[in-house]
């Protein structure tokens, strides 16, 4: 993965990184997955993350799961892109590869509803702590006022 490239994401309002490392698995932990249904899904997830302004950056998987890292604005909670990826590709999946999983699945679900979903970032919560505690701490109201006074002294020397 080129980091440079996934950096910072940018929307009307806002700058943001937000990768998400998530992990589906099939209904009953079957193994319905070839090299060719995996690949269908990779492209359904990718063409799904555009139309909803995401980006998948990363994706595999073995017989009963997929992993998937992507990024999401913060527009979107998690959940809602995780129903629309498992909605989708499910629909698409049992539509276009029916006759080869129909002996491994039963019923309409093609995946589980549970899902995991783990952030990653650049730094240790460690550092990111300490930066938030290492702020700028706001001036008490005698702090003002000396720099008021202080700053007049400054204008009537001038």
């Amino acid at each position: 993965m080129d980091h440079k490239k996934y950096d910072w994401r940018t929307g009307r309002s806002q700058i943001y990184k937000h990768y998400y490392h998530l992990v589906f698995v099939t209904k009953y932990r079957r193994g319905v997955f070839t090299k060719e249904i995996l690949e269908r899904t990779r492209i359904i997830f990718k063409e799904t993350c555009e139309q909803i302004d995401c980006e998948l950056i990363e994706f595999n998987g073995e017989d009963d799961h997929v992993h998937i890292l992507v990024s999401i604005p913060p527009k979107h909670s998690v959940a809602i892109v995780v129903s629309k990826l498992k909605g989708k590709s499910s629909y698409f999946i049992r539509k276009e590869f029916w006759e080869l999983i129909k002996k491994k699945l039963w019923g309409e679900h093609f995946w589980s509803p549970s899902y995991c979903s783990v952030t990653c970032g650049g730094a240790p919560l460690e550092v990111i702590k300490k930066y938030i505690d290492d702020q700028r701490k706001p001036s008490s109201e005698k702090g003002v006022a000396q720099s008021i006074r202080e700053r007049k002294v400054r204008l009537r020397a001038d």
